[in-house]
């Protein structure tokens, strides 16, 4: 099941990630996206984590909350293949 976490600092770190999400359940991968050119980060991250139960855990508890100073928004991830179903491809354009 998978998070989207988003309004991240450009200081939050993998580490942090996984320190506050790591209290709620198992996390069974953080990708912290960064722009491919600069390498700098993006502002947000992908968590999957081991249930759905841990997933809403983490949505009722981390929305909102501070990390580095800044408050994050959790949500439910929406896999690619969704929009793909639904008639768009991945660079948001109509097939």
């Amino acid at each position: 099941m998978e998070l989207y976490v988003g309004n991240l600092s450009k200081k939050v770190e993998k580490e942090d990630l996984e320190k506050a999400f790591g209290k709620i359940g198992t996390i069974l991968s953080v990708k912290l996206k960064q722009d491919l050119f600069s390498g700098k980060p993006k502002g947000y991250a992908f968590i999957e984590m081991a249930t759905q139960d841990e997933v809403n855990k983490a949505i009722e508890k981390l929305n909102g909350k501070k990390i580095k100073g800044q408050e994050i928004i959790v949500k439910e991830g929406r896999s690619q293949m969704d929009d793909r179903r639904k008639g768009w491809r991945k660079d948001n354009r109509p097939f």
